[in-house]
């Protein structure tokens, strides 16, 4: 089968990975990704040059086509391809809006009255915003409306100082149309464990995936600014130490009323659905959705497939989806970044990565933000590549991760502390302070 997948990171390789041994596999990247050009025929070109992309799809006559990043399918990628009749994993701009907007998702648990719903308010003038903030009287969250690529969310108490610093972000937001909307989503800060449950959906039938915890601040100990993720892991049983199966089963309860609900709305939810969760006192909070693969936390499950990706992404566009089976083993990812990253990452600094001795390691690299020029691979500023293994246990994997990471040379970063046992240790403590 000829497969187009769509997207140039570390998300779009492993997607590219789990497929390509069963597909004729062809990519549209926007920089030249070496882990995706040596299994695909690829094509250099932007993934928001939707004509461009269908017109290539046509003329490679593509028969099914994978999308990778939010931004196109904000804009109707799916919608333009399957008018050419070219079938997609992925949602229609009206179904992305769970993720592409924030006040629409918030209002579809109101009206349908779905679980693990927060108290919230949507916002497009400074006094209203304001007013709601000094009468909830406690910390909130502030995020921009639209997308801003996992950067845009500050919380009082870690980014923020107070209320009178939550109002100025919130200025911010709406005067600079941050995330493209001149308004805020303010939320309730709520207090538990992150985790991710990610799902292949077929407009009716969900099948979820191993929960993931991601570690979206820059530094180790959970310090600094909000990234794309620098890290993430997974325990071979498909929960997490600190998720037990009746919490991770309500979770994937909220993701299929969510998906009835947008369905009702008249816009079948069909491809990949990401649920980032809160696992709170009293259960797990929906903090936000994705409509798309996580980066990193597709790089933990999709290694981990025993049934055939091709004929996960076949059900959901015929709308048969069937169980999915993944080994029983734990994982770790460790994102290696430009030094100064996420503020100020250099471009155009060479990165040397020894592949063979990571896989004596047992491990795996998949290459993010970075563009091969010349045989070099080189920095574009943003994270440069993920080193992921496999293991019997979290400890073993996070072990030779670490190992790993030493076989990529560069002016790199990486948190060293991304599922280490004391790292783990501290979010089971933290749960079960918060349980009482």
């Amino acid at each position: 089968m000829k497969i187009l997948v769509v997207g140039t990171g570390a998300r779009e390789h492993a997607i590219c990975q789990a497929l390509h041994e069963e597909a004729e596999l062809y990519s549209i990247m926007s920089n030249q990704n070496p882990g995706i050009a040596r299994i695909s025929q690829f094509k250099i070109g932007s993934e928001m040059d939707i004509e461009g992309v269908k017109e290539h799809a046509l003329k490679m006559r593509v028969e099914m086509a994978v999308i990778g990043p939010e931004a196109p399918l904000e804009h109707g990628i799916v919608d333009t391809l399957q008018e050419a009749g070219i079938p997609c994993v992925g949602p229609t701009s009206q179904a992305a809006r769970i993720e592409t907007d924030k006040a629409f998702m918030r209002d579809l648990f109101e009206e349908h009255k779905i679980p693990g719903s927060i108290a919230y308010g949507v916002f497009d003038n400074l006094k209203d915003a304001g007013d709601f903030i000094d009468d909830f009287g406690e910390d909130v969250v502030v995020k921009p409306v639209g997308l801003t690529g996992g950067k845009g969310v500050k919380i009082v108490g870690e980014h923020l100082k107070d209320s009178e610093d939550a109002k100025t972000y919130v200025k911010k937001i709406i005067n600079n149309k941050i995330g493209g909307h001149a308004s805020v989503v303010i939320e309730e800060r709520l207090l538990g464990e992150e985790f991710t449950v990610q799902a292949m959906v077929d407009g009716d039938n969900l099948v979820p995936m191993p929960a993931v915890q991601d570690h979206p601040h820059a530094y180790e100990g959970d310090q600094g600014p909000i990234t794309g993720g620098m890290g993430s892991y997974s325990e071979k049983n498909g929960l997490l130490p600190f998720l037990d199966q009746k919490n991770y089963d309500a979770s994937v309860k909220v993701m299929e009323k969510t998906i009835k609900a947008v369905k009702k709305e008249g816009n079948p939810y069909k491809g990949v659905l990401y649920g980032q969760f809160m696992l709170c006192r009293d259960g797990p909070r929906l903090v936000e959705y994705n409509a798309r693969f996580g980066d990193p936390e597709a790089m933990n499950v999709l290694p981990l497939l025993e049934t055939s990706m091709v004929e996960l992404c076949q059900g959901v566009v015929d709308g048969n989806l069937k169980k999915a089976q993944f080994h029983p083993q734990a994982t770790v990812c460790k994102y290696l970044v430009p030094k100064g990253y996420p503020e100020s990452g250099k471009a155009g600094q060479p990165i040397r990565v020894d592949e063979e001795k990571i896989e004596a390691e047992g491990g795996m690299v998949f290459y993010a933000a970075v563009n091969q020029k010349n045989n070099k691979v080189l920095t574009t500023g943003s994270r440069a590549l993920a080193v992921v293994t496999a293991a019997n246990s979290i400890q073993d994997a996070e072990e030779r991760c670490e190992r790993a990471t030493k076989y990529v040379q560069g002016d790199l970063y990486h948190r060293s502390d991304v599922g280490t046992n004391e790292l783990i240790e501290k979010r089971i403590q933290h749960m079960k302070e918060i349980s009482g």
